[in-house]
C-alpha cells in the first residue's frame, strides 16, 4: 500500500494543503475496517467522530424516505472523503446513511482536526460548502437534506425564549392621552416621543383602549376623515395584559392567538409598561442581525449592558459553525458601534443639542472594525469650526459630552482606554483646522511617539454625526500623501518591525511564561501583518479602514500578488479566530477578564503546525518591507 501521505497528495481537497501540513494530517490518520453490509452511518442519527477518506472498499450512501425505501443512492470509491458536508452543515450529525458494500479500508481524521483544516485553509473549508451548495439545485436532495436549527445549540432560542420571563425585559413607558384628545394632537405625541402606539385612559385613570401607526393609517389617513376628531372614535379595543412573570414564549403565544401587537405589563395589579410583538421576535432570535436590532430597542445604559455580556455567545456560535473570523468581527463591531450610538443619543437628549456640527469616530482595533471581547475605547471628536466668541463654549459642551459618553461605555463594557486615546481627554476633541494642524505636524515630525499617534488616528472611522466633516479630513490627507513621505513610511516600518513573530531558532514556537504556563501572545504576533499592510495602504493613498479591505485593495492595485494576498488573509484571521475562541471560552466558561495569552500545548498538532507556517510568512512578510521601505535586509 502507498504511504498515508502518497494517499492524501491524490483526495480532494486535502491536495489543496501544503506539503508540511499534509504530513502532520497523516500522523493523525486512525485506521478503521469496516465488514461487507455492515451499516456504519445513519441519517440525521449517527454524530460523525471525523471525516473518512476509502482506501479500499466502496460506501453505499442515501437517503431513506418515510416508507424506508432508499433514495439518491451513490456509490463512493477509493480516495473519496465522507463526511464533510455533515460535520460542517449538519451539526456534525451524518446527513445520509452509509453502509460498507465490501471489506472496506479507511483512514479517520478526527473531528477536531479536520475543523482545525477548516480554519486554516479557506479553499479546504470551501471545498466542501461548494459541494453542498452544487448538490443542493437538486430538488431530492434539497427536499431530504433538511437542515433545522439544534435547540441544544442554540444559546438565545433556549436560554431565553423557554426560561426567560417577561419581568427581565424593560418595558415602554405607558404614554397615554384623554379620550377628547384630538387625533391630530395623538399624532404630533407619538411623533414626539418615537411611539408606535399609544393609550387612552378614561377621567379615573383607566386604560380604554389605544392607538397605532396602522390605527392612523387605516382609519383617518386612507378614509381622508377629519384630524381633529376625538381619538375616541378611532381607538382599538381589547386591551390584552399579562403577567411579568410569564415566560416570553406565552406571551407571543397570547400575541398570535388575540393578533395583538402590544401587551400592557401587569405586576400586583397595576400596569407598569407595555412590550411589543417586534421587541419580544427580536429578543428571542439567533440571528446576529435581528440581535442587533434588539439593541437598538434597548430602552436604557443597563440594558445595554446586558447585550453587550451577551456578545461572547454569539461568537461562540458563530466560530463554532465554521464562520470566518472577519465576519465574526464585524459583528462584534456592528454591536460595539449599535451601543455607542445609542449612548450618544441618549446623552444628547438629557444635555441638549450640540451647539455646532462635529463627528464622533473611533480609532485603533474599533476603527479597523477588528474589535474583540478584550475591548477599551479608542474615540474621539472633530467638530466644525466656530466663530472666536462661540469657541469656548463648543468647547465646553462637547467635553462634558464626551465624558459621559465615555462614562457609560465603561459602565457598559467598553473600558477606559489606558493610553488616553478617548474623546473625554481635551487632546482629542478639536475643530476640524486643529485635526489637520495635528496629522499634518505627526507627518511631518515623523518621530518614534508622532508615528504611533499618526498610525492610530489613521485607523479612524465615522460613526455618529455629519459625516461630511470626515470626508473633508480624509480629502486633506489625500493631498498630504500625494507629497514625498519617505521619512515617515521608513519610520512606520522600523516602528512596525519592532515585533518579531514568537518562533524559536529551530522553528518551534517561543513561549514566555504568565503565571504558570508557557504561552505566546496572539495579539502581538497579529500586530505585523496590521502595521504592514497599513504602510502599504498609506503609500498607496488607500482609505479603507479594515485589514481585509485593504489587502484586497492593494491587490487590486497589484501591490499583492494572488499568493501573497491569500496567505496574509488566512494568517490573519486564523490569528483572530483562535484570539476571538479563546476570549469567549475565558468569558463565557471561566468568568475571567479575557486576555490575548494563548497555551501552544492547548492547540491540537494541526494548529501548532499552520501557527508555525503563519509566522513563516509573517517573517517572509516582513523581509520583504524591509527591503523595499529601507533597501536594508539586515538592519
Amino acid at each position: 500500500m502507498n504511504s498515508r501521505f502518497d494517499i492524501l497528495k491524490k483526495v480532494k481537497p486535502f491536495n489543496l494543503l501544503p506539503e508540511k501540513v499534509l504530513h502532520t494530517v497523516s500522523e493523525l490518520l486512525v485506521e478503521v475496517k469496516y465488514n461487507k453490509d455492515i451499516l456504519i452511518y445513519q441519517q440525521e442519527i449517527t454524530k460523525m467522530k471525523g471525516v473518512d477518506i476509502i482506501v479500499e472498499g466502496e460506501y453505499e450512501s442515501f437517503f431513506y424516505d418515510s416508507a424506508h425505501n432508499k433514495r439518491l443512492v451513490e456509490h463512493h470509491q477509493e480516495g473519496y472523503c465522507y463526511g464533510g458536508v455533515s460535520v460542517l452543515l449538519n451539526r456534525k450529525k451524518s446527513l445520509r446513511t452509509v453502509i460498507a458494500k465490501k471489506g472496506t479500508l479507511v483512514f479517520s481524521l478526527p473531528r477536531k482536526d479536520f475543523r482545525a483544516l477548516c480554519q486554516a485553509y479557506e479553499e479546504f473549508f470551501h471545498y466542501f460548502t461548494r459541494e453542498f451548495g452544487r448538490r443542493m439545485f437538486n430538488e431530492d436532495f434539497a427536499h431530504f437534506a433538511k437542515n433545522p436549527a439544534s435547540f441544544e445549540e442554540s444559546y438565545i432560542a433556549s436560554e431565553q425564549l423557554y426560561s426567560r420571563k417577561i419581568e427581565s425585559l424593560e418595558p415602554r413607558e405607558i404614554i397615554s392621552c384623554y379620550p377628547e384628545t384630538p387625533v391630530y394632537q395623538v399624532a404630533r405625541l407619538m411623533a414626539d416621543k418615537k411611539l408606535s402606539c399609544l393609550f387612552v385612559k378614561d377621567h379615573q385613570e383607566q386604560i380604554i383602549g389605544y392607538v397605532t401607526d396602522i390605527t392612523l393609517r387605516d382609519k383617518i389617513v386612507a378614509r381622508m376623515q377629519d384630524a381633529s376628531l376625538p381619538v375616541s372614535e378611532i381607538m382599538d379595543n381589547p386591551i390584552i395584559s399579562i403577567s411579568g412573570q410569564a415566560y416570553m414564549y406565552e406571551a407571543l403565544l397570547m400575541m398570535f392567538r388575540t393578533k395583538t401587537r402590544y401587551l400592557l405589563i401587569e405586576d400586583n395589579g397595576k400596569f407598569k409598561g407595555f412590550i411589543t410583538r417586534n421587541r419580544l421576535l427580536s429578543e428571542q432570535a439567533q440571528s446576529p442581525l435581528v440581535f442587533i436590532q434588539s439593541v437598538k430597542l434597548a430602552l436604557s445604559t443597563e440594558e445595554l449592558k446586558t447585550k453587550w455580556e451577551m456578545v461572547p455567545q454569539f461568537v461562540t456560535q458563530l466560530l463554532g459553525r465554521g464562520v470566518n473570523a472577519e465576519i465574526a468581527n464585524d459583528v462584534i463591531t456592528t454591536v460595539a458601534d449599535t451601543i455607542a450610538v445609542k449612548v450618544i443619543e441618549n446623552v444628547i437628549e438629557e444635555i441638549g443639542q450640540p451647539p455646532a456640527k462635529f463627528v464622533f469616530m473611533v480609532l485603533g482595533s474599533e476603527g479597523r472594525k477588528e474589535q474583540t471581547l478584550k475591548t477599551d475605547q479608542d474615540n474621539a471628536i472633530i467638530y466644525e469650526d466656530k466663530a472666536n466668541e462661540h469657541r469656548e463654549l463648543v468647547r465646553e459642551y462637547f467635553l462634558n459630552f464626551a465624558t459621559i459618553v465615555s462614562d457609560r461605555l465603561n459602565y457598559i463594557g467598553f473600558s477606559y482606554c489606558t493610553g488616553g486615546f478617548m474623546a473625554s481627554n481635551p487632546n482629542w476633541t478639536h475643530s476640524l483646522s486643529h485635526w489637520k494642524r495635528n496629522y499634518l505636524s505627526w507627518m511631518q515630525e515623523s518621530l518614534p511617539e508622532t508615528v504611533i499617534k499618526f498610525s492610530t488616528f489613521f485607523d479612524c472611522r465615522f460613526i455618529y454625526g455629519e459625516e461630511k466633516i470626515m470626508s473633508e479630513l480624509k480629502e486633506f490627507l489625500d493631498e498630504e500623501l500625494q507629497k514625498p513621505m519617505e521619512k515617515l513610511f521608513v519610520n512606520m516600518v522600523k516602528n512596525a518591525l519592532q515585533y518579531e513573530p514568537p518562533l524559536t531558532f529551530f522553528k518551534n514556537i517561543k513561549t514566555i511564561t504568565i503565571g504558570k504556563q508557557e504561552v505566546f501572545d496572539v495579539k502581538k504576533t497579529m500586530t505585523p501583518i496590521v502595521d504592514l499592510v497599513r504602510v502599504y495602504a498609506l503609500k498607496n493613498r488607500v482609505f479603507k479602514v479594515n485589514t481585509g479591505e485593504r489587502l484586497k485593495a492593494l491587490k487590486a492595485l497589484e501591490v499583492f500578488s494572488d499568493v501573497e494576498y491569500m496567505a496574509l488573509m488566512q494568517s490573519y484571521y486564523y490569528l483572530m479566530s483562535l484570539r476571538l475562541k479563546k476570549q469567549a471560552a475565558q468569558l463565557i466558561h471561566d468568568n475571567t477578564e479575557p486576555d490575548n495569552y494563548i497555551d501552544p500545548s492547548s492547540l491540537t498538532k494541526i494548529e501548532r503546525v499552520t501557527l508555525i507556517e503563519i509566522f513563516r510568512t509573517i517573517e517572509n512578510f516582513q523581509s520583504k518591507i524591509k527591503l523595499e521601505f529601507t533597501n536594508n535586509l539586515f538592519g
